[in-house]
């Protein structure tokens, strides 16, 4: 196995102004699951295809181990792509399909068919191998096209949003089954998302990215706890975190008249952020009050949102509360937090406050 390495990787696509990909400096450790997020069109899958030799490299350089692989050819970068839409061959069945690259190669017909029994054992699929792909679930054909990448025994996985296509259940259930196959089986990942409870509940580390430009990376609850900017604050959790409008002063911030436990490293305008689950109710009159709009009953828990005369983004505040609560549309709630649970954001460039 290998790692990858991303140098000052730079792309950008003919008639555009603006690089894809801008000066990109990443790296993925040897067995290491990374997950690569962010919006659509942040450039997460040209870094991909970069990768994987599909996207020119306009500067910079790309590396698998200590191999320089820039201007190598796909087939000669030892590297297995999962895509989104599974490219499986229709008129083949499941065990053609998972053996075709090996069959390419040259591989002997007795240890093509073993290295496929033993991905379809692992893939749960080994009752499926003489059915084409139309007789398959969408999830058994994700799970066929993980299995042609498993036969190849590549240094190196590459995973472009390949559950976009799954319903709600059959996502848990593969992304679960993904994570596990690559622990067991120790190959370097690149895995591209737009979603992020994916990305949190999948890497080993997380790499967000926007605009073409990588904005933090590290173990997923690092970006959770300690988001490097607003972007990152807003985009990494669901529900999003809570950005509002504030007046740092002392310990405290005011926050439309309202006090909440904050210490700035300075008085002076800053942008409140605190996470759904770390509101909590209060009979303070100072707490922030809000009128609730919607009450989400998750059998769990449940997520209150109201609105408060505060500006900022989004301008509903949500909080995380106790399933079967008595709170109701129209009511009027105190809520506010603890100084450790308050992120404090410079309006100006996004940044943290320290």
């Amino acid at each position: 196995m290998a790692s990858i390495t991303f140098q000052q990787v730079r792309r950008t696509y003919p008639g555009s102004t603006r690089p894809a990909v801008d000066d990109l400096d990443l790296v993925v450790e040897d067995g290491e699951l990374m997950v690569l997020v962010g919006p659509s069109g942040c450039g997460k899958s040209t870094t991909l295809r970069m990768l994987a030799g599909l996207e020119e490299v306009d500067a910079g350089r790309i590396l698998i181990g200590d191999r320089d692989v820039t201007n190598l050819p796909p087939k000669d970068r030892d590297i297995a792509m999962v895509f989104q839409n599974y490219a499986l061959y229709p008129h083949m069945t499941v065990a053609e399909n998972m053996g075709f690259a090996l069959k390419l190669a040259g591989m002997d017909k007795a240890e093509r068919a073993a290295r496929v029994a033993a991905a379809a054992e692992m893939l749960d699929l080994t009752d499926y191998l003489e059915r084409k792909p139309k007789a398959l679930s969408g999830g058994q054909r994700q799970r066929v096209a993980m299995g042609r990448a498993i036969v190849r025994s590549p240094q190196v996985f590459c995973m472009d949003e390949p559950l976009s296509n799954l319903d709600a259940k059959m996502r848990v259930r593969t992304r679960s089954d993904i994570a596990r196959l690559q622990a067991e089986l120790g190959v370097t990942t690149l895995y591209v998302t737009h979603d992020q409870v994916e990305a949190m509940t999948m890497g080993d580390r997380v790499a967000v990215m926007k605009d073409g430009v990588l904005q933090q990376v590290g173990p997923p609850l690092d970006l959770y706890d300690r988001p490097q900017n607003l972007f990152v604050a807003s985009f990494i959790g669901s529900p999003q975190m809570n950005l509002m409008d504030g007046v740092a002063h002392g310990d405290a911030v005011d926050v439309g008249g309202h006090s909440l436990p904050a210490k700035a490293p300075e008085a002076g305008p800053v942008v409140v952020g605190v996470r759904p689950e770390d509101w909590r109710l209060s009979d303070d009159p100072d707490a922030l009050t809000v009128t609730v709009t919607l009450v989400e009953e998750l059998g769990s828990d449940s997520f209150v949102h109201g609105t408060c005369d505060v500006s900022g983004t989004p301008h509903t505040v949500i909080v995380r509360a106790p399933a079967r609560g008595r709170t109701a549309k129209g009511d009027e709630v105190r809520v506010t937090t603890d100084p450790e649970r308050v992120h404090l954001f410079d309006p100006a460039t996004g940044a943290r406050f320290d």
